[in-house]
């Protein structure tokens, strides 16, 4: 078994076993600063989805579900803590304070519609929902912006799941090729949280 093959049947199996909850934790923990990125997550459901054990309503549900918790959490955040807050505790995990700015400065540029924008662009989407609740912005608004761009978001990523899925016997005949492609990902997104623990620890 390679490993794509390996992780992507444990990840499955995982999900799997927690149900939609696990899914909407999961999501609800990548609305906010912790690094879950959807993109470990939406694909692996679709895969339920093609299996018949997942449907795609509840998927998309669920999904929603968990990353508006997640926002609404994060929105709080900001509200009663504010930046001082983050800062102090953000380190933990591993929230970098440069991108908090650049996300506030994204927020301040482009206003609320950021909101439903920033759920289809990475780190930004993870940080959104504290400069907003900092900014105080309508709670109505952020809830439904919010809602919108996650369901778009998730179910465009468990729908790419669904396909995968279907065309994995094609996929793993070049499944050395992928195991590389994955093997690189992975030391890439390591080297790039130690790099922010260490520049965070420097900070």
């Amino acid at each position: 078994m390679g490993l794509t093959q390996f992780i992507a049947e444990h990840a499955t199996n995982l999900i799997h076993q927690g149900g939609y909850f696990m899914v909407a934790f999961l999501m609800a923990l990548e609305s906010m600063i912790a690094p879950v990125p959807s993109e470990a997550v939406m694909p692996f459901a679709g895969f339920l989805i093609y299996e018949g054990k997942f449907t795609f309503p509840l998927t998309i549900f669920f999904s929603t579900l968990g990353s508006i918790i997640g926002s609404l959490l994060s929105y709080v955040m900001g509200v009663y803590g504010g930046k001082p807050l983050i800062l102090r505790y953000g380190k933990y995990l591993l929230l970098d304070k440069h991108d908090l700015e650049a996300t506030e400065k994204f927020f301040g540029k482009y206003g609320d519609k950021t909101i439903f924008v920033s759920r289809f662009i990475p780190v930004i989407r993870h940080l959104i929902s504290i400069p907003a609740g900092i900014g105080k912005m309508n709670l109505t608004k952020f809830c439904i912006y919010t809602v919108l761009g996650a369901a778009l978001w998730n179910g465009f990523l468990a729908w790419v799941g669904f396909k995968l899925r279907n065309n994995w016997d094609e996929v793993m005949k070049y499944s050395h090729v992928v195991d590389i492609v994955v093997v690189g990902s992975m030391a890439l997104v390591v080297g790039y949280f130690v790099y922010k623990h260490v520049k965070g620890r420097k900070n």
